[in-house]
């Protein structure tokens, strides 16, 4: 893929392709790094266990691990902070950028679309959701926007392939001494084979555009909440640089979480459940453990239908659960459920078939309370989780000026004055380029 987006970036001669190819570029090498490092990770892991003599130093061999979970990012907004005379009065220097954003999660590394910046934007909004399939309660998720300076419209409306020759090469600064010193295959780094030689060739030296990276943050659990949240960004340039957008130092998205033990059933089986004042009597009910609750139908086929349940038990936080080869009243392999509402304390007590079904059961509650202890918040209640789109080509840019210039006010009436007739001059340029643009994105995608 990374040579392939070399030889597309080689090739390309409209600004946006270039654009294109090289933010692929800049992904291929991010996920190559992350794949190096988890492979490096892992054979450490094989070494520590091969070097341990006694299976004491290798760690307890029973250690639970929380269960695995969904993380998603959606409504990803960053605002800008233009001066007045910039956005208000159209003044000072055109200043263009495209910017995209790169999510880092462990092993899995997602771009969002590009996006197309001058000072007509308030926000740079990412329309798209991002799904990290694979993630764990102690997950780190790293949010890196990246900027890429333009030219201006003259300069690359006479020759577009100039764009090519005028800026740098496809890998900036932002990627850092070490994705260097990987892609050079360097001793000691990841893509190095023993130091001695290149384990993948090393980038060539293509002209493009140049990805700088702009700013960044890390989001944890602590950060996901059920809503639209704003979280700290640190900018990583000044306002000399070409890249450089007036950020307002922060982001807004909605950072969701679903645990698998909050979405998919963690265990089901037959009990039976003691009647309420009769002590002797049980009804035979299909349990299902699936989030907060155990669900009790009669038939296993209410529960592959989605029918409404027979009963439902509370199963969080504060439940109580508790096994019992016997009963006070003689019944055997016993697990008794107890939550507590106010003041009052109800007990469910349910009868197992044998010692080992008792066991099974137990064992998915530890684990399921465990994976809520870890998962905290995420276990209140299931979070809502975006279905990504499919991505769509980038919009153009916006006419420039603002919107106060780009209004036509109503005059008397009668053939249109000089002024009224240089803004309908203007808006008919205006739907012919964008008539263009739209004939040019059919074509190329």
């Amino acid at each position: 893929m990374r040579e392939g987006a070399c030889k597309l970036l080689a090739a390309c001669t409209q600004r946006e392709q270039a654009l294109e190819a090289t933010k692929s570029l800049l992904v291929c090498n991010s996920r190559i790094l992350a794949y190096m490092s988890e492979l490096q990770r892992m054979k450490e892991v094989q070494v520590m266990q091969r070097v341990a003599r006694r299976p004491s130093d290798a760690g307890p061999a029973d250690e639970r691990l929380p269960c695995r979970g969904t993380v998603c990012v959606s409504d990803l907004r960053i605002p800008l902070m233009w001066k007045d005379t910039e956005y208000f009065k159209n003044k000072g220097e055109l200043h263009r950028c495209a910017v995209f954003c790169l999510l880092h999660l462990g092993v899995e590394i997602y771009d969002t679309e590009m996006v197309l910046v001058d000072r007509t934007l308030t926000d740079i909004c990412f329309e798209n959701a991002v799904l990290f399939t694979e993630a764990g309660p102690d997950f780190e998720l790293r949010v890196e926007l990246y900027s890429a300076a333009l030219e201006e419209e003259a300069a690359l409306g006479s020759a577009p392939k100039k764009l090519a020759s005028k800026l740098s090469s496809s890998l900036g600064r932002s990627s850092g001494k070490r994705l260097r010193a990987a892609l050079d295959g360097a001793p000691g780094s990841p893509l190095s084979n023993g130091g001695s030689s290149a384990l993948l060739l090393p980038v060539p030296s293509v002209p493009g555009p140049k990805y700088h990276l702009l700013a960044h943050t890390v989001l944890s659990l602590a950060d996901v909440q059920d809503g639209f949240r704003t979280h700290d960004l640190a900018v990583t340039c000044s306002e000399e640089s070409s890249f450089w957008l007036p950020l307002y130092g922060s982001m807004c998205c909605r950072l969701a979480a679903q645990p698998r033990c909050m979405a998919a059933q963690v265990t089901c089986g037959f009990l039976r459940l003691q009647q309420a004042g009769e002590p002797q009597s049980w009804a035979r009910l299909y349990c299902v453990l699936r989030g907060t609750n155990l669900l009790c139908y009669r038939r296993p086929q209410d529960a592959e239908g989605q029918e409404e349940p027979a009963l439902t038990i509370a199963v969080n936080k504060e439940t109580r659960i508790r096994a019992a080869e016997r009963e006070p009243g003689g019944a055997r392999h016993c697990v008794s459920v107890t939550n507590r509402y106010g003041a009052d304390e109800v007990t469910h007590t349910l009868l197992a078939e044998s010692r080992a079904d008792v066991q099974r059961w137990m064992e998915a509650f530890w684990q399921h309370f465990y994976d809520m202890s870890q998962w905290k918040q995420c276990c209140e209640e299931l979070m809502r989780i975006e279905v990504p789109s499919p991505r769509r080509p980038p919009a153009p840019l916006p006419k420039q000026g603002s919107l106060y210039h780009e209004m036509a006010l109503p005059g008397p009436p009668g053939p249109p004055s000089a002024c009224e007739g240089l803004l309908l001059q203007d808006n008919a340029v205006s739907a012919e380029i964008r008539a263009l643009l739209s004939s040019y994105y059919s074509d190329s995608y």
